[in-house]
């Protein structure tokens, strides 16, 4: 092994290298603009934005004369608007912008690039803009660590890099880690280190708690290493260590290696023999009878006091550091020999990245809502246990004798979020490693098994119980359903991502195909119910004349249109189940219709375009690295419907105390709790997207889910009723259906221009308080 350095003079080199790389820069894209391709390629001063896309590459009129390059080897999701573009073999994506005046987004010329990892990424991006296709912003494959972000990398770090830190460790998270964590560990390694000298043989281990115990009081800045690891100095320098070039340096390397100079000299290599290391000596660690003393006496408290310690900061999510420094040392520093353990304090001057045992800075990390493992993001991974955990105490005491059946129905609901979480995240892997047709299949078939196994599960105890009152729960809460898509998810997306950004644009005409598709939904839907108020019969349950004079009108209250057999039997029969049955064909008619216009008569309405590229993190095979595969997301996706029906099941049962004893409406229950619970993804996948500018998508997030209920979960319970009589009969309430005409009227005017703040998303966020208002102090259904 020998170490190489060259022979080249350091100030020819530099005048060398800032020559070449003038003349090469006249052939090359701007560095500024170039380091910004990375991410996306962001023209905020050129001609409107992408509605879709979020920030995007806009040329000018001016600039219509010229080229743009991008250099990537990844691949790349691009939405084109009067552009010609060539993707280029090498790499270089070059775009020639045509002339098109100060027009719409959707006439004029916009050009927006999304850089895909990797194929099976493009395809999921190409998925959010189909569609009826669910709405996904997590990756479905592995993402290099050395392609993430700072903040991500850090996240993901295992606390056995100890590196220069500008920051001061007194935070407020290391303080209130003491409170919470440090001062009990602590006092277990008190406890025991005088355990450990009373043995004599084992006092070596009572010195390591003592350290120890010092160290989890507070142990940040300090560094756990390998003795045989330390030198003279605090810290190990590393050979590797990078040198921190000057200002000069900088710009002048700052350049891309595709734009880099070509003739520049190969540096001279000169050999330097390297130093010989001496044998190592083989540890006698576990041949000593302290060893297995402190493995019989010590190790089992310590270990369990550590993964305590780790299950409660890992469901913290923001204290995973915490979890993470316990784990390192209940697997490593407890294991080694005592007198190879060493405490160290952190050297501020040193600049250099060495490895060592662990080293902690933060116990607290507010972005650990990103973190994930497996692709799997951690606050649906915390949850999963809840999810066995309410199948089994749901199930073995049904007598409630143990837990109330509030306590049970709140735990049941709480389960569905993660397994409406695994599903999508199952459908959003299936539909990135698919065709078209399987990915269609897939969304809507299991896009809707969230919502339609709580609606049949109801149905079925309503039916059995002899009751209307769980078919007026399903009502309310497709009603809520409807509500929350159409007016809370748009605003609080609006709102979230306006505060960002202070003005955000979306595609007008795709906004405009969900919004026809929402009118003739509701329009279908609530067709019966229109029907039934103008032909069905007005009953009153008392009318009452107080003066006795037949001349004064009666006073009758709580009056509504009853179209059951008692009144008149051959209403329903005869004209509304074959009105209903008219419905239930022409509404899933108009979503296919509506597939066939934005997905190929019309696509370039979304003109969603992937290059043909190969780049990305791949596995030895030269396959994508993806966090799921099909097989793997198609058992998941039927092993989290299967655990979706048995909490629907569990959820229906123990409603019943709410519905009965409860002050609050059933009405309100229905539209809230039920129906917005299961859509919690959902609505953190559209804040992510509203925070990256992309608020396009965000709509769509909304949008997609109304429509789907409308046109797919109210026809599949329609057919369901046929072949299985549940007694359900699509006429609503009076309330679910002044509130909704009223909802869609709102969002389509507020949706006509293409562009939102944060303003408009409050008005639809109050307006749906407002609504949730109407319910919350109605009165209960007749049939509860």
């Amino acid at each position: 092994m020998s170490y190489k350095t060259s022979s080249l003079v350091p100030g020819d080199l530099d005048n060398l290298r800032r020559r070449s790389v003038a003349e090469s820069t006249e052939n090359c894209c701007d560095s500024e603009h170039h380091h910004r391709f990375p991410r996306l390629q962001i023209h905020p001063n050129h001609g409107p934005q992408h509605p879709e896309m979020g920030p995007m590459a806009t040329p000018s009129l001016d600039a219509s004369a010229h080229h743009f390059c991008h250099f990537t080897p990844k691949c790349l999701l691009a939405v084109h608007r009067g552009l010609c573009t060539a993707v280029c073999h090498s790499g270089a994506h070059c775009t020639s912008p045509t002339r098109g005046g100060e027009e719409g987004w959707h006439d004029g010329t916009s050009k927006a690039t999304i850089r895909a990892e990797n194929e099976v990424e493009a395809h999921r991006e190409a998925n959010n803009y189909k569609f009826g296709f669910r709405k996904w912003k997590g990756n479905v494959t592995e993402k290099p660590l050395e392609d993430r972000s700072d903040i991500d990398k850090e996240l993901h770090t295992d606390l056995s890099i100890a590196r220069h830190q500008e920051v001061s460790v007194v935070t407020f998270g290391n303080i209130v880690y003491v409170f919470l964590f440090g001062w009990w560990i602590s006092l277990f390694y008190l406890l025991i280190c005088p355990v450990m000298f009373l043995t004599i043989c084992g006092a070596s281990y009572g010195k390591v708690c003592f350290k120890l115990a010092w160290y989890f009081i507070w142990p940040f800045g300090k560094s756990i290493q390998k003795a045989s690891n330390v030198t003279n100095g605090p810290v190990v320098m590393s050979t590797n260590c990078d040198v921190i070039p000057n200002e000069r340096d900088s710009e002048d390397l700052i350049e891309d290696k595709d734009c880099g100079p070509l003739l520049v000299s190969s540096p001279i290599p000169v050999d330097i023999p390297a130093p010989t290391l001496p044998p190592k000596k083989p540890s006698k660690h576990w041949c000593r009878v302290s060893t297995y003393i402190w493995l019989l006496l010590a190790y089992p408290v310590l270990a369990i006091v550590h993964s305590l310690a780790c299950v409660l900061s890992w469901m913290l999510v923001f204290s995973i550091p915490v979890a993470k420094m316990n784990s390192r040392i209940m697997t490593t520093a407890l294991l080694m020999a005592p007198e190879d353990v060493q405490i160290l304090k952190l050297d501020k001057t040193v600049v250099c990245e060495t490895r060592v045992i662990l080293c902690c800075y933060h116990a607290f990390n507010v972005y650990y809502y990103k973190y994930t493992v497996q692709g799997i993001n951690i606050f649906a991974l915390n949850l999963l246990p809840l999810v066995f955990m309410t199948l089994t105490v749901g199930y073995s005491d049904r007598q409630h004798k143990y837990v109330s059946a509030e306590t049970m129905f709140t735990i049941a609901i709480t389960s569905i979020i993660p397994l409406s979480y695994y599903i999508g995240m199952g459908i959003a892997s299936l539909s990135a490693q698919s065709n078209f047709a399987v990915g269609a299949v897939v969304n809507a078939t299991f896009g809707s098994i969230t919502e339609m196994t709580f609606y049949i599960t109801a149905l079925l105890r309503g039916h059995r119980a002899s009751t209307k009152c769980y078919e007026e729960i399903v009502k309310a809460a497709l009603t809520g359903t409807l509500l929350g898509c159409i007016l809370f998810i748009p605003g609080i997306c609006m709102t979230i991502g306006g505060i960002k950004h202070s003005e955000q644009r979306f595609n007008s005409r795709s906004a405009g195909v969900s919004s026809a598709l929402l009118f003739i939904s509701i329009g279908g839907v609530f067709a019966p119910t229109l029907f039934s108020k103008t032909f069905g019969n007005l009953v009153c349950e008392s009318c009452s004349n107080t003066s006795g004079n037949s001349s004064i009108p009666f006073i009758c209250k709580d009056c509504h249109y009853y179209t059951q057999s008692e009144t008149d039997p051959h209403l329903i029969l005869s004209s509304i189940e074959p009105l209903v049955y008219t419905i239930s064909v022409l509404l899933p008619a108009s979503y296919l219709i509506g597939l066939i216009f934005t997905l190929k008569t019309h696509s370039h309405i979304y003109d969603i375009q992937i290059s043909d590229c190969h780049g990305g993190h791949t596995n030895a095979a030269g396959h994508h690295v993806v966090h799921w595969s099909r097989w793997r997301a198609l058992v998941v996706l039927i092993v989290a419907t299967v655990l979706m029906t048995c909490c629907a099941d569990l959820c229906t049962e123990n409603i019943e105390p709410i519905l009965t004893h409860s002050s609050i409406s059933q009405y309100f229950i229905g539209v809230t709790v039920i129906a917005m619970v299961p859509e919690i993804p959902e609505i953190m996948n559209g804040i992510q997207f509203a925070l990256q500018n992309n608020i396009s998508l965000s709509l769509e997030v909304g949008s997609c889910i109304a429509v789907q209920v409308c046109m797919i979960q109210i026809p599949l319970l329609i057919l369901f009723n046929a072949f299985y009589d549940v007694g359900f009969v699509l006429v609503f309430s009076d309330v679910h259906l002044w509130a909704s005409i009223f909802s869609v009227i709102l969002v389509n005017y507020i949706f006509m221009d293409g562009k939102c703040d944060y303003f408009q998303g409050t008005a639809l966020v109050v307006v749906y308080f407002i609504l949730l208002a109407l319910y919350f102090f109605a009165p209960s259904p007749r049939s509860c």
